[in-house]
């Protein structure tokens, strides 16, 4: 089941974002593992023409997805943010239902481009977004604070 997010669900969501960032070495400052808004998703997400949506399975959370405006940038482009999944609830097609559905919104909402930021250690989740026609930039677009991202991807709505 995918659902939006509710205050009560933010301790399990950053709990999968921090454990997920650790398993890939990612715990380090400049990602949102350090971000502030972690620890409070829903609020994050409190805005028009933003979004999240978390998945559950078998009354569980295992994970989540949201498009959110991006800071420092263009009105017309969008982020792809906080996409993490527990262990158990990868390699299943959720990833692509939860970034189908951000893409939706996004078009729905008037956003011409969604950006991405993301790292070689994740691998996997940068040849998910490749299938779905996300393409490399040379450098970040706006300003989101995470330097400890190193790989940017945009993608044409």
């Amino acid at each position: 089941m995918i659902r939006t997010i509710v205050p009560a669900d933010d301790p399990v969501l950053a709990d999968i974002v921090k454990t997920t960032l650790t398993e890939f070495g990612m715990n380090k400052q400049g990602t949102a593992y350090s971000d502030p808004t972690t620890n409070h998703i829903s609020k994050l997400f409190d805005k028009p023409r933003a979004i999240y949506y978390v998945a559950e399975s078998e009354d569980k959370i295992v994970g989540g997805a949201g498009i959110h405006p991006l800071d420092g940038g263009e009105a017309h482009v969008c982020e792809l943010q906080k996409m993490y999944l527990i262990p158990e609830a990868r390699g299943k097609g959720l990833a692509g239902k939860l970034i189908s559905m951000c893409l939706a919104f996004a078009k729905e909402h008037g956003y011409t481009q969604c950006y991405l930021e993301t790292s070689p250690e994740l691998a996997r989740a940068r040849k998910v977004y490749e299938q779905f026609g996300f393409r490399y930039l040379t450098g970040p677009m706006g300003n989101t604070g995470h330097f400890g991202c190193d790989s940017w991807m945009v993608k044409d709505l």
